[in-house]
C-alpha cells in the first residue's frame, strides 16, 4: 500500500493535471490543490536547478530561458530514479538527440554526454595512477604480453562533432572563436588526480582506450585502432596515456585477452 501511495505521489507531482493522491487533503480543498502545486512546482525547480549545475555548456549555448522550459519537459518525462541525484540527467543527452527545438544544434546531445561523463569522472573511486618510472622499465617486447588497467574515472566520448572545442570555447578553457574545422573528436575524460581532465584523443586513441578497457593487450588494442585508423601510433598514444596518468596497473603476461 505504501508503495501504491508513493507512486500515485509521484504520478501526480510529475503532471499538473492529475488528481491530488487519496489521502492527502486540507480543511478546505482548494487549498489542499494549491499546497500541493507549490510542493510540485519547488520539485520540479529544485531538480532543473540540479541539471543547470551538471550541464552548464549545454545551458550556455541554448541560453538560461530555454534551457529552464527545456528541463522542466525532461524532468518530467525522466524523473529520477534514485534518491542519489548527483547521476541525475544520465539520459539528458538521449532526450536532447530527439527534442525538436534543438535539431539545428545537432552537437548538444554529444556536449551533454561530455558533461554527465565529467560529473560520473569526479565520483569515481579515487585510485593511485601510475607513474612516468612505472613505464619505464617496460620494454618494447612485452607489447604482446602485457595489459593495462585503467583508471576508473576514465570514460571515452565520442562524436562527429567537435565537442572537445567547443565545450572548451563555452568554459573558457579556450578562446571563444569561430570555429573553421568541424571535423569529429573524441574526448577523454577522467580524474587520476583532484580536477577532472578533458583531452582530445589522437587519431585512433578511442578504439585503443576502449580496447585496452575491455582487457585488450597492448597488441591487441593497437590492432584495433589501426583497423579503424591507418594512422595509428601507438608511441604516441602510449605517451598520451602517460601523460594523462589514466594507468593503474601494469599486468605481465597477460597471453589471453580478458575481454571481447
Amino acid at each position: 500500500m505504501i508503495a501504491s501511495f508513493e507512486a500515485l505521489v509521484s504520478e501526480a507531482l510529475l503532471d499538473p493535471e492529475r488528481p491530488l493522491p487519496p489521502g492527502l487533503g486540507a480543511l478546505q480543498p482548494p487549498s489542499a490543490r494549491r499546497r500541493f502545486a507549490v510542493h510540485r512546482n519547488n520539485m520540479v525547480a529544485g531538480l532543473v536547478s540540479g541539471l543547470r549545475e551538471r550541464f552548464p555548456v549545454v545551458e550556455k549555448i541554448v541560453g538560461e530561458e530555454f534551457f529552464a522550459a527545456m528541463a522542466g519537459v525532461f524532468v518530467r518525462r525522466c524523473p529520477p530514479r534514485s534518491p542519489l541525484l548527483a547521476g541525475y540527467g544520465d539520459e539528458l543527452a538521449d532526450f536532447l538527440a530527439c527534442f525538436p527545438p534543438v535539431r539545428e544544434l545537432p552537437y548538444l546531445a554529444d556536449v551533454a554526454r561530455l558533461e554527465a561523463a565529467r560529473t560520473r569522472a569526479y565520483h569515481a573511486p579515487d585510485v593511485v595512477s601510475l607513474n612516468v618510472a612505472a613505464f619505464a622499465v617496460l620494454a618494447a617486447s612485452e607489447v604482446d604480453t602485457v595489459r593495462l588497467e585503467l583508471h576508473p574515472s576514465v570514460e571515452i566520448v565520442r562524436s562527429p562533432h567537435p565537442i572537445v572545442t567547443i565545450w572548451a570555447m563555452n568554459t573558457g578553457e579556450q578562446k571563444l572563436a569561430p570555429i573553421d574545422d568541424w571535423r569529429g573528436e573524441d574526448a577523454l575524460v577522467a580524474r587520476p588526480h583532484l580536477q577532472v581532465e578533458v583531452r582530445t584523443l589522437p587519431a585512433g586513441g578511442a578504439a585503443f582506450l576502449l580496447a585496452l578497457a575491455g582487457g585488450a593487450r597492448l597488441d591487441q588494442a593497437a590492432a584495433r585502432a589501426l583497423l579503424e585508423c591507418g594512422d595509428f601510433d601507438l608511441t604516441l598514444n602510449l605517451a598520451g596515456l602517460i601523460q594523462a596518468a589514466i594507468a593503474c596497473r601494469i599486468v605481465r603476461n597477460a597471453t589471453t585477452e580478458a575481454a571481447s
